[in-house]
């Protein structure tokens, strides 16, 4: 797999990314839209990515709501500090004033929810 510098940060990224979309319980809400993999065959995509030299997976908060983070976290295990996560976290998982968009208090939510 080529790598590329991703700009100036010092970062190589594979040409290839694995996107996490799919990644919810195939019984979900979410996976009745858009289609869900299960945890087995979100691991097994991981694991087969990982091997063809792919280094970089994108996500989202708002991929079955949370979900796809959370099964991408199982599929990784120990391998995540092998990994970039590129993710996107703007969409809101609350009512407030506060609970969507990019300022820093939105990011640390949503970080600190992870489990």
């Amino acid at each position: 797999m080529k790598n590329n510098p991703l700009g100036n940060t010092g970062l190589y990224v594979s040409e290839l990314t694995l996107g996490a979309m799919t990644f919810a319980d195939e019984s979900s809400e979410f996976a009745k839209m858009i289609g869900g993999t299960g945890q087995k065959l979100a691991t097994r995509m991981v694991d087969l990515s990982l091997e063809a030299g792919i280094n970089i997976i994108d996500t989202a908060n708002v991929y079955a709501f949370g979900e796809s983070e959370i099964m991408l976290g199982k599929a990784l295990g120990e391998r995540r500090k092998d990994v970039l996560i590129a993710t996107k976290f703007y969409h809101p998982f609350g009512t407030g004033p506060n609970d969507l968009g990019g300022s820093r208090l939105a990011i640390v939510r949503e970080f600190s929810d992870l489990k």
